[in-house]
């Protein structure tokens, strides 16, 4: 496995030029070795304003890692030459950029062996490409979080980590010492598939996983933290997989998404009217036709009768 591991290149460059690449688009390199999955997701990427890499084995893929400075990794594990979770090791090595798994691999311990060596999510073929794009974005929105202070704050709460605090509108929330222990560990891991494994054995020490410590401490968490315990938006546990702490947006973009989700509402609450007025007006004109056809039925009548 030491094999595998690339040393962090020191300068950011584009290939082939002297100069930085400009900050414009993410930069995705995906790993595959069927070129039907390279050619969709380069297609779908790209028309999305992304910067695609494509690499069809594991070697191929570390060496694109440090030569092309990828923003986030999408990685199969079924590789040709190196398994996909020694591929994760050998990034892992040097780099927190977020891995996404996306392989054909549905079995639990799978998974975890993918988590566990550092994957920061992992989605299942076949898989719909609206979702993953969402999962994308939430990878590199984490990631740049993860990038900033140490004080998270969301739509509804903030963690102050290294005063240990969590505060809405400015007061304390009181969360227990494991309360705060599993918050603070996922809140240092945004958007990254945290198991229960790994809960209980940061937080308690144990590597049994045949408890429910973990699902008790965490329904706690969110009736302290969550607007809506039993929707989380925050703390969202993926079944037989693990728990993810999302931060989303802060106040200001939360407010904007508010604002710009009245709007929508409001013009498809128009379109509907505008719909319902077309329709009612079509069922006036077929009944006026109607009645139309029948008076000249009933004159074609009476003047039958006279003759």
């Amino acid at each position: 496995m030491d094999q595998l591991a690339v040393a962090p290149p020191v300068t950011r460059m584009r290939p082939g030029t002297g100069r930085a690449r400009a900050q414009t688009s993410a930069r995705v390199l995906v790993v595959d070795d069927d070129r039907a999955i390279l050619r969709t997701m380069d297609v779908n990427l790209r028309a999305r304003g992304y910067d695609v890499l494509a690499a069809a084995s594991g070697r191929e893929a570390l060496a694109l890692a440090a030569r092309g400075h990828p923003d986030v990794v999408v990685l199969d594990l079924g590789l040709p030459d190196v398994d996909g979770v020694e591929v994760i090791a050998g990034l892992r090595g040097w780099t927190t950029m977020p891995i996404i798994v996306l392989s054909a691999r549905a079995d639990e311990a799978e998974k975890v062996a993918a988590l566990d060596a550092g994957a920061n999510d992992y989605v299942t073929k076949p898989f719909g490409i609206a979702e993953f794009v969402s999962r994308l974005r939430v990878a590199l929105r984490v990631a740049k979080v993860g990038e900033e202070a140490p004080v998270l704050e969301t739509a509804d709460f903030t963690l102050d980590l290294p005063a240990k605090r969590a505060l809405r509108d400015g007061r304390d929330l009181r969360l227990t010492a494991i309360e705060w222990q599993i918050v603070e560990f996922l809140a240092r891991n945004p958007g990254r598939l945290i198991t229960h494994g790994q809960l209980l054995e940061r937080v308690w020490g144990l590597t049994d996983t045949k408890n429910n410590y973990v699902r008790v401490y965490l329904s706690s968490i969110r009736r302290k933290l969550e607007p809506d315990p039993a929707r989380p938006r925050y703390f969202l546990t993926e079944p037989r997989s693990g728990i993810r702490f999302d931060p989303g947006s802060g106040p200001a973009q939360a407010a904007a998404a508010r604002t710009e989700s009245r709007a929508i509402s409001l013009r498809s609450r128009r379109a509907a009217r505008s719909r319902l007025r077309q329709a009612t007006d079509g069922v006036t004109a077929t009944y006026a036709d109607a009645g139309a056809s029948a008076c000249g039925e009933d004159a074609q009548h009476a003047s039958v009768t006279k003759s």
